[in-house]
């Protein structure tokens, strides 16, 4: 089956539509979110969300600390900055820059705050991008920080899935709706262009051209003081580059590292991350290995590169953060994080230990200021050890700043790390979180498996008040196509080889089971995204290894998926349906293609959002339209606003995770 009958659930706004997501949004609330167990979950899960003593974590621009913050009182949220030693007060002085919810009501506008891009140095100006209803498209104004308002006559932009960057006060890039022609297949920028102040946009130079079927095109400014450079580049695909540096003639340099390879460039350094072997002068760099030369040597031709990281079997690069004179990088051994610093010097790079918590579970770089300090804001965290904010300096001190409060009792919890064998003999490891004793405690399983996307220990107040504090059992899988052991972790659940992902979480379900720690009417599962197809591919593939299914903004329809939103832009992923050699493969594992009658498929809750502009809705619709024509028992919920994320404010956040938890927990406990 390539076709279907459902087409007609893609059209967001038509009546026919509307009716029936009404219709199953009713259902769906009477049978789960209208009784007194559900409505207590949901405001349990709303105060800790609105709750005054939850971390404010910042971003660190300059000599302020920036934090946006939502609670009872601000739905929509404050834009706020403080200074660090005010920072370090148990109630630090915030000066509010935009109340996003006065603005709202001021302009009857359902904004959503996206980000700002702050003017480098000095930070005086930023563009602010406002979503509506938390879609990924944006309105782009300019603000003025000191003066706490909006530009009159500044830079603007309509609503698009726009990129910005500023190249000083009065130049900027742009890459955005131009009109026809202007976007890619996948929705994003295919031109961009640089506007002078002042000017009408349609008047901007273009400085960078992509092609239709590339996913986007991008144009920065880097001021660095001493280093300033402008970059453009073609994002080829979701993981392929091609880049340049831009001089001020305005030709373009070539930068000549993997496609595949993510790069850096910091002062005189360019840093490369591969994600496939690279042989350089004769020498082989293995996948996931850190690189680093000089910019301008490189440029020059020169290879003179000095290894900075090399994986093995169990450790993996997760990241990097710069701070002025030092290369912080967070590994993941076995999927607990440490943290090292490398240091330039005379005799070539130094690297040793870094302190920041190596107790905890998971460690984090928050943010650096690369401008003007080898500082750097360091979390820690771990699923029953609420978080840490401290500040540490390269060879200083490390001081807590903030504590996060416990939102649940860690009591009689234990966190436990374990390793399944999946189809094809490899180790899967997952945590998992609860009472050591328990056998048959409503479990919770999750998992992403995709994107090289590591999912790492933290401190989840809402898993653990609305489902660890009432006995349950959370359990959090480290399957392939995740970044939890580099690229190679990630590469073995590619395209055709996706399976293996599904195969590693069907592991760890067993696994479960094998070890008593849960049985399969007692094991729910949920996933978004990405980790939405997951769950689709568990419910038609592997349906009696479960009780119950929730799957939120997911993928589900493989041979259109390309066509819709996004989609286009993660063929790299997952391979295309219109090439007949991809299509093979993909329908098999595809779940909207999946659906069968007369199958034991648990019971299964879908949840999306109509503003989702990444993975459509029309997914989620389809699905539950073709499981309800074989009568199985299936529930749906799609929130108006939301976005990719479901929920727009910390309402709709808390009814969607008290739905989805007690959807689960009903159907986990009616097994007996």
């Amino acid at each position: 089956m390539t076709d279907d009958g459902f087409r007609w659930l893609e059209d967001l706004d038509t009546a026919e539509a509307t009716d029936w997501v009404g219709e199953r949004n009713a259902e769906t609330v009477a049978g789960y979110a209208d009784d007194d167990t559900f409505r207590r979950l949901r405001d349990d899960l709303r105060q800790v969300l609105d709750a005054d003593n939850r971390l404010p974590y910042p971003t660190w621009r300059g000599e302020h600390l920036y934090n946006f913050w939502r609670d009872a009182a601000h739905p929509r949220g404050l834009w706020r900055r403080t200074t660090l030693e005010s920072y370090r007060k148990p109630e630090p002085d915030w000066e509010v820059l935009l109340d996003v919810d006065a603005l709202a009501a001021a302009e009857g506008e359902n904004w959503v705050f996206s980000g700002v891009a702050m003017l480098r140095p000095g930070y005086r100006r930023c563009l602010v991008s406002l979503s509506r209803g938390g879609a990924d498209a944006t309105v782009v104004r300019e603000f003025d920080v000191a003066q706490r308002a909006f530009v009159p006559d500044g830079f603007h932009l309509p609503e698009a899935k726009t990129t910005v960057d500023w190249i000083d006060e009065d130049h900027i890039y742009v890459g955005t709706d131009f009109g026809p022609g202007s976007l890619t297949s996948s929705g994003y920028p295919r031109v961009v262009r640089r506007w002078r102040r002042g000017t009408p946009l349609a008047e901007a130079e273009t400085v960078h051209e992509g092609h239709p079927d590339d996913v986007s095109v991008y144009a920065t400014h880097d001021p660095t003081p001493g280093y300033p450079r402008d970059f453009v580049g073609r994002q080829l695909d979701f993981f392929r580059n091609e880049s340049y540096l831009r001089t001020p003639e305005g030709d373009l340099v070539r930068i000549a590292v993997p496609e595949d390879a993510s790069w850096d460039v910091h002062r005189e350094w360019l840093l490369v991350r591969l994600r496939s072997a690279w042989t350089v002068d004769g020498v082989d760099h293995p996948a996931g290995a850190l690189l680093v030369a000089r910019f301008d040597d490189f440029l020059a031709g020169r290879r003179d590169l000095t290894v900075l990281f090399t994986p093995d079997g169990h450790t993996a690069l997760s990241y990097h953060v710069w701070t002025r004179d030092h290369l912080i990088l967070v590994l993941l051994r076995d999927v607990r994080s440490h943290l090292e610093v490398h240091t330039p010097t005379a005799d070539g790079w130094q690297c040793r230990a870094l302190a920041g918590g190596d107790d905890f579970d998971h460690v984090a770089v928050v943010d650096t200021e690369p401008d003007l300090s080898n500082g750097y804001l360091v979390s820690a965290t771990g699923y029953t050890r609420p978080s840490t904010l401290s500040l540490g300096e390269v060879d200083g001190p490390v001081q807590q700043l903030k504590a996060e409060p416990a939102f649940f009792a860690p009591d009689g919890l234990t966190v436990r790390q374990f390793f399944a064998t999946s189809a094809d003999g490899t180790r899967v490891p997952y945590f998992v979180v609860g009472d050591p004793a328990a056998t048959d405690a409503p479990t919770l399983l999750t998992a992403y498996g995709g994107f090289e996307v590591p999912m790492v220990p933290g401190y989840d107040p809402l898993v653990g008040r609305g489902w660890l504090a009432r006995g349950g059992t959370y359990v959090v899988a480290n399957i392939r196509g995740g970044g939890e052991y580099g690229p190679q972790w990630h590469h073995a659940a590619m395209r055709e080889r996706r399976p293996r992902a599904y195969e590693d979480f069907a592991a760890v379900a067993t696994d479960l089971v094998q070890r008593g720690i849960t049985t399969p009417a007692r094991l729910g599962i949920r996933g978004g995204s990405n980790g939405g197809l997951l769950m689709g591919v568990m419910l038609t593939r592997y349906p009696t290894l479960f009780g119950a299914v929730v799957a939120t903004v997911p993928l589900l329809d493989m041979r259109r998926y390309h066509l819709l939103l996004a989609g286009a832009s993660w063929m790299a992923e997952y391979g295309d349906p219109d090439d007949p050699a991809d299509w093979a493969y993909l329908r098999e594992f595809s779940p909207y293609h999946q659906v069968r009658a007369g199958q034991p498929y648990p019971p299964a809750l879908f949840v999306t959002s109509t503003r989702d502009d990444r993975v459509h809705p029309g997914h989620a619709r389809k699905m539950v339209a073709r499981l309800r024509g074989h009568g199985y028992d299936v529930a749906y919920y799609e929130n108006v606003e939301g976005g990719h994320g479901a929920a727009a404010d910390n309402a709709q956040r808390a009814f969607i995770s008290a739905l989805t938890m007690h959807f689960l927990w009903q159907h986990l406990t009616a097994a007996g």
